[in-house]
């Protein structure tokens, strides 16, 4: 239970990886965090890339990033919607400026460059927003999981479980 007593913030929207979303939500949840996965809107179904449903346990408007340890963002296409919501740039900003871990995998990089908070991070996601990452100031490299700071970056689903266990590790300790 290394994470016991720590709040995790997730968003949630359509088109989401599923796997990106829900392998980090159960790690984390056994370890012992309370996980709140939040939409656009509270208690909708939300359906993954690969027809998952996942219905958010709370509405975006209504976070406060006060209120979380850490933020996990999941990839798929979901995050280029939820990157045009100001209150999703505004909750990443804050826990990030605040130190907090942020964590992003695949295309969910595209949340923390819309937030303008890679600059000067090395980090990694999917080669198609390495540009993006790029052209944001990050440096980008092709590893599976990267740690700088207080964020956690990996490029795809088959590198969850290192994704995880440097996420679990860094916000133990914080």
């Amino acid at each position: 239970m290394k994470l016991k007593d720590k709040r995790v913030l997730m968003f949630v929207d359509n088109v989401f990886e599923d796997m990106e979303l829900l392998y980090p939500y159960y790690r984390l949840i056994e370890e012992g965090a309370e996980v709140v996965v939040a939409g656009p809107e509270y208690g909708e179904v939300y359906t993954g890339k690969n027809g998952y449903p996942f219905r958010s346990t709370a509405a975006i408007a209504d976070m406060n990033a006060d209120d979380f340890d850490l933020l996990v963002i999941a990839g798929g296409f979901a995050p280029d919607k939820l990157r045009r919501d100001p209150k999703v740039l505004e909750l990443t900003r804050e826990i990030h400026e605040a130190g907090k871990v942020v964590a992003h995998i695949c295309h969910a990089g595209w949340i923390p460059i819309s937030a303008r908070i890679m600059k000067g991070f090395t980090c990694t996601s999917t080669p198609g927003i390495k540009d993006d990452l790029e052209n944001a100031g990050a440096i980008w490299v092709d590893e599976e999981v990267v740690v700088d700071r207080n964020q956690v970056s990996s490029r795809k689903p088959d590198d969850l479980p290192a994704f995880c266990r440097e996420i679990i590790k860094l916000a133990a300790k914080s």
